[in-house]
């Protein structure tokens, strides 16, 4: 008995030593655990402090983007525009605020009466509001109300002083001739232009007579 009996308090010795080492190395581990947890929040916290910064730089970043878009643009309280395109972006926070339309632009531009006074299509354009300048840029393609077709590869359009011109080489597509040249100016509505550097106009009908002033490439159109 007194074997059996040693044998038992034995065990409970060895039981609460057990549990007496099992406590402290609980603690030890809670305690790793916490710090690297707080280590890792640190990390993360510092990673956003610099991340963010860089995300809120609002001028190089769309304020609007939008896709598929038709859509009626208005100018002095009349509608004056049909816009349809596939991508719009609109960088209001840009150094000079702009419109970008990067895929594609079709535009009908209407008079007075609702009706279409000219139709412009381009890979590409820009429109700064402040100034009310569209910038169009790659196969620019414009139909006058004369049926005048203007072919070009960039093209400014300034509505406030009620001009478009370009720099470039165009190709001005009439019934009867097509004029050519670099450099060009004109009305608003594409009716009264000059090309500055002209070359010799081409014929759609050789056989046809032209008067001295259709033939004059120098002229203004009326």
């Amino acid at each position: 008995m007194k074997r059996g009996s040693s044998s038992v308090n034995y065990k409970r010795l060895v039981t609460r030593h057990f549990f007496v080492v099992h406590i402290p190395l609980t603690r030890i581990a809670v305690a790793l655990c916490v710090t690297v947890i707080l280590f890792l929040s640190f990390s993360c916290q510092k990673e956003r402090k610099e991340f963010v910064p860089s995300f809120i730089e609002r001028d190089s970043i769309p304020g609007l983007y939008t896709d598929s878009v038709t859509t009626l643009i208005s100018d002095s309280g009349r509608i004056r525009y049909k816009v349809i395109t596939a991508v719009w972006k609109i960088f209001d926070k840009a150094p000079e605020p702009y419109w970008l339309f990067p895929d594609k632009v079709y535009c009908e531009r209407f008079n007075d009466s609702m009706k279409v006074e000219s139709l412009i299509q381009c890979d590409t354009a820009r429109y700064f509001t402040r100034r009310r300048l569209w910038e169009l840029k790659k196969n620019v393609r414009i139909v006058n109300l004369k049926g005048e077709t203007f072919k070009t590869s960039i093209l400014y359009w300034d509505q406030r002083q009620d001009r478009v011109y370009s720099d470039s080489f165009i190709r001005i597509e009439q019934k009867d001739v097509v004029l050519s040249g670099t450099g060009f100016t004109s009305n608003q509505t594409l009716t009264r232009y000059t090309i500055f550097k002209p070359k010799g106009p081409i014929y759609m009908d050789q056989d046809k007579k032209m008067d001295s002033l259709k033939m004059d490439p120098y002229r203004k159109s009326k």
